[in-house]
Parts: C-alpha cells; sequence; structure tokens
C-alpha cells in the first residue's frame, strides 16, 4: 500500500503543476476579462488537487515507511523543509481561491489568483525532490 501511495504522490505532482500553471496562465491572459466562471473552477479544481495531494503525503508521513525507500540525508529534507513548505504552498492555493471569490471586482479576482498560486507554484517548483538531481541534498547541503 506504501509504494502504491508513493507513486499516487509521485504521480499527482505533474496534474497539480498543469492545473496550477493552467491557472496561473489564464488568470494573466484573462485579467481584463469581465467573466470568471471558467477561471473559478479551474482555481477550485487546483486547489482540491492540491488538498488531496497534501492528504496523500501526510499519511505517508504518518506511517513512517518512505523512510526505507530514502537515503539518509533525505529523510531530513523530507520531514522538514517538504513538509512545512508545502503545507505553506497548500494554504496559499487555498487563499487564492478563496479570496478571488470573494473579491469584489473580476479584475481584483484575476490578480488575487495570480498572486498566491503563482506564490504556491514557486514553493511547489522549489521543493519538490527532483529525480533528475542525483544527490540533490549534497548540492544545497542539507546532507
Amino acid at each position: 500500500m506504501i509504494t502504491g501511495l508513493l507513486h499516487l504522490h509521485s504521480t499527482m505532482r505533474w496534474i497539480i503543476l498543469a492545473l496550477v500553471l493552467v491557472t496561473l496562465i489564464r488568470a494573466y491572459l484573462n485579467r481584463s476579462n469581465s467573466e470568471f466562471g471558467v477561471q473559478y473552477k479551474l482555481g477550485l479544481f487546483s486547489m482540491i488537487a492540491l488538498h488531496i495531494q497534501l492528504l496523500v503525503g501526510l499519511a505517508l508521513l504518518a506511517n513512517g515507511h518512505w523512510a526505507e525507500y530514502t537515503v539518509e540525508g533525505i529523510k531530513r529534507f523530507i520531514m522538514m523543509e517538504h513538509t512545512t513548505m508545502m503545507i505553506i504552498a497548500v494554504v496559499l492555493g487555498t487563499l487564492g481561491h478563496s479570496l478571488s471569490k470573494r473579491a469584489e471586482d473580476v479584475a481584483s479576482k484575476y490578480r488575487k489568483q495570480f498572486i498566491f498560486f503563482g506564490i504556491s507554484f514557486v514553493v511547489i517548483l522549489s521543493m519538490i525532490p527532483w529525480p533528475c538531481l542525483r544527490n540533490f541534498g549534497e548540492v544545497f547541503n542539507w546532507i
């Protein structure tokens, strides 16, 4: 079961990156548009995917067997930096959706989505342990 959750957690990152990127691009390109319906749903789907990813990640963290699949230096990264910053990224994505829903005019809805999902996107990109970076912990002195 842990292997399945690890694969799900690894695969969902691509879905989340695509959803948040499309949300960002649409929020920037349609900032002067007068309709917000499609963008609202896109932000909602991005937020739901972020929350599902958070739940899967917390289930993996609570189980503890994920540590069998990692080297010692990466364990600290997962326990400290990755977990904390990804929770912050989910909170920022939730704020992006919630504050854009409550905004008065359409331009500020697009702007709030762009700002909060943009910061969330940068945090997500910076805290993913990319498999193409061999020994990425040594590069950033995490090991």
